[in-house]
């Protein structure tokens, strides 16, 4: 339990600040655009490996975990040049797919990071969660803090917690087919919407005691 709160001392000191991160448009020789082979999904990339934090001027605060699952077509419903903060209770963590934004690797470490957001009302459907996801490139950042955002130590400190997070709004039009919102009633859906905080950029717990 120490370690869970000096975790959340330092994350919440990351919340409250901005920071120059240098430059990381090339990530172990993989470029912001990844290795995709279609326009589209190469633009989609950029927007996924985003390494810049965003200040308060760039945090659109009428968009709360509620909005994010409201149900209906949502493709246009926000703006992916503004970020967000949200609160809502961890489901789960899990390792990323090998997508083309990280150049398809392998090792879980160079891989995103998924974190299924919900609200405490709601715990049991994995379709009716919100994806929010750290990026190596921001694990990387952290690291540098002396801050682990591994999935491992994620999975160990946030899961079964509420959490404040906040990051940059995105629409993964890749999971169209797999989301509530733009695909209703497929019993494949394992998400409410395409729209994420991707990339994280800081982590609160706000709330310590599991259920």
């Amino acid at each position: 339990m120490q370690k869970l709160f000096k975790a959340i001392l330092i994350w919440s000191v990351l919340s409250s600040c901005s920071h120059s991160a240098g430059d990381m448009d090339t990530y172990r020789g993989c470029s912001l655009e990844g290795d995709a082979k279609r326009e589209d999904v190469r633009e989609l990339n950029v927007l996924k490996n985003r390494y810049t934090f965003p200040d308060s001027t760039q945090i659109d605060h009428s968009v709360t975990l509620e909005a994010m699952l409201a149900p209906g077509d949502d493709r246009n419903r926000f703006n992916t040049n503004k970020a967000v903060e949200i609160t809502g209770y961890v489901l789960d963590v899990k390792v990323g797919g090998d997508e083309s934004c990280n150049c398809h690797e392998r090792d879980p470490q160079y891989r995103d990071t998924h974190i299924e957001i919900a609200l405490p009302t709601n715990l049991v459907s994995e379709n009716q969660c919100v994806i929010v996801e750290v990026t190596p490139r921001m694990r990387e950042i952290m690291s540098k803090k002396g801050i682990d955002w591994s999935t491992d130590n994620l999975r160990n400190t946030i899961k079964g917690h509420s959490v404040k997070v906040r990051g940059w709004l995105l629409f993964d039009e890749e999971h169209s087919k797999q989301a509530e919102n733009t695909d209703p009633d497929n019993p494949k859906d394992w998400r409410a919407t395409c729209w994420e905080i991707h990339p994280v950029t800081s982590i609160e717990v706000v709330e310590s005691k599991p259920l």
